[in-house]
């Protein structure tokens, strides 16, 4: 029936589902009729109607009955089938006990492969918002911690050395759940964009103590920014206090008046007019905590000196 109506083979069909899952993100939702992702990998493929739409008929000789699928669903489900059997995927079951949704999603050998298939260096990997099952296990893990009253922010078995697996997958777990908290979306100015491919986000998971110092790599050691306010964050033109309140660094009155200006908005002197606060995850569980708050104060802010 394939030949007849000159389906794809289940090998491409494969390829162009690790490409698709990297497009959406590293995720998409079990196939079912009308799904738009069933519709986008059609479209793919240039299938024409009868293709869309023919019926693969299966007889249940015990139970006397005829079962009917779209042909293109089976084909579909087959392809994602054998790529959850090579450990490129996994099933939207093991898919739900992570997560609570029923996805199809990346595993990091099928991210590897998705990545060459698209022919993007794995120099890219890290930089790219993409869900991989080891990564979103370590995701859960970080925002399903409980809080502590007394935190220490610092990791002192941390060391600045070669990466392993096992701490790159937690760097990336912890910039997804720091990301994926703040709705992708800059705490400080509300910035929410992504690139035109939309592999990746433009915000980023801040360390309010930072890798150069140690700072571990828990989302109460986080904070979501654009690159400009990570940037200033970083450098210590502003700080957070306890009430997630933004205090500016009086450095800022010897600062030029053309400086600080992107095309007449003045990104660093408007924080300073009053005391704002950034937007904040809804589950206080998650915000920053109070002693990473106070290290950046007194480490990295620039106040009068």
């Amino acid at each position: 029936m394939l030949e007849q109506l000159a389906m794809p083979t289940r090998e491409q069909v494969e390829a162009v589902l690790l490409q698709t899952l990297l497009k959406h993100g590293g995720v998409i939702k079990e196939f079912g009729s009308g799904e738009e992702i069933v519709r986008e990998m059609a479209d793919e493929f240039g299938l024409t109607e009868p293709q869309r739409s023919a019926f693969l008929e299966t007889l249940y000789r015990k139970e006397n009955r005829v079962k009917k699928a779209l042909l293109w669903h089976r084909l579909l489900f087959r392809a994602a089938d054998a790529l959850a059997h090579q450990k490129l995927v996994s099933r939207p079951s093991q898919t739900f006990q992570l997560s609570g949704t029923k996805e199809w999603m990346l595993t990091e050998k099928g991210f590897d492969e998705a990545l060459r298939l698209c022919n993007i260096p794995y120099a890219q990997k890290d930089f790219l918002s993409i869900k991989s099952y080891e990564v979103q296990k370590v995701v859960k893990k970080l925002v399903e911690s409980q809080k502590p009253a007394n935190y220490d922010p610092i990791d002192r078995s941390k060391r600045i050395s070669k990466t392993t697996r096992e701490s790159a997958l937690r760097g990336r777990g912890f910039r997804q759940a720091v990301i994926q908290a703040y709705d992708w979306r800059c705490a400080v100015c509300g910035l929410k964009i992504k690139s035109p491919d939309s592999l990746a986000w433009e915000v980023e998971a801040a360390h309010i103590v930072p890798n150069r110092a140690l700072g571990r790599d828990d989302i109460w050691n986080g904070v979501a920014m654009c690159h400009l306010h990570h940037w200033a964050f970083d450098a210590g033109w502003f700080t957070l206090l306890d009430d997630y309140k933004i205090q500016v660094s009086s450095q800022l009155r010897y600062l030029p008046s053309d400086f600080g200006q992107i095309g007449g908005y003045e990104f660093l002197r408007v924080l300073a007019d009053k005391r704002i606060m950034i937007c904040l995850p809804d589950r206080e569980q998650i915000r920053p905590h109070q002693s990473a708050l106070c290290w950046h104060r007194q480490n990295i802010f620039y106040a009068m000196r």
